[in-house]
């Protein structure tokens, strides 16, 4: 389970590399391809939706019964992650504006995608030097394989899922280098 949890810990930070480039388009002053970065912004939230949310709570249920005195460090976690989602749903609202050729300063786009990005890696950041060693030194083989038992079925299907129906994004994702966040 800790392993599939750090493959996608790698896995997202593929998916904001690939809105990285849209961004770094975007401030380069050409129009980047909307429609793509819809898909990632699209993935990304049915990701957070469909299976960290679920593991969020997991992890807090299990967390405070074998180490409560790591509960609000990642229950703050939570909080960020919430707020990540919020961020995106607006980045969502704003792309469908655009999509629409409504007019939107692009500006002001570019900043809120940036400042995204920005939230979103310091999250995983948190994610790979505080979570995931609380995890590996308080939950066993027996804890992390109920973790993993108890996620909503086919959460374990989303890449799959993610090739036949972005294949678009599948592609740019499989070329992207895993970057350092």
């Amino acid at each position: 389970m800790l392993n599939q949890l750090r493959l996608d810990h790698a896995n997202m930070a593929r998916m904001l590399h690939v809105l990285n480039l849209k961004h770094k388009t975007l401030k380069e002053g050409e129009r980047p391809n909307f429609k793509l970065t819809r898909e990632v912004v699209d993935y990304i939230l049915s990701y957070m939706e469909g299976f960290t949310a679920p593991l969020e709570r997991l992890c807090i249920e299990r967390l405070e019964q074998q180490a409560p005195e790591h509960v609000p460090m990642v229950e703050h976690m939570a909080e960020d992650y919430r707020a990540l989602k919020s961020r995106l749903e607006r980045l969502s609202n704003d792309i469908d504006m655009i999509l629409m050729d409504a007019v939107l300063p692009m500006d002001r786009f570019g900043e809120d995608l940036k400042q995204y990005l920005d939230a979103h890696r310091a999250y995983l950041r948190d994610e790979r030097e505080k979570l995931f060693p609380i995890l590996n030194a308080n939950f066993n083989q027996e804890d992390m394989e109920a973790l993993g038992k108890a996620l909503p079925e086919g959460t374990h299907e989303e890449l799959q899922r993610l090739q036949q129906t972005y294949p678009e994004l599948y592609a740019e994702f499989c070329a992207a280098d895993v970057p350092t966040v």
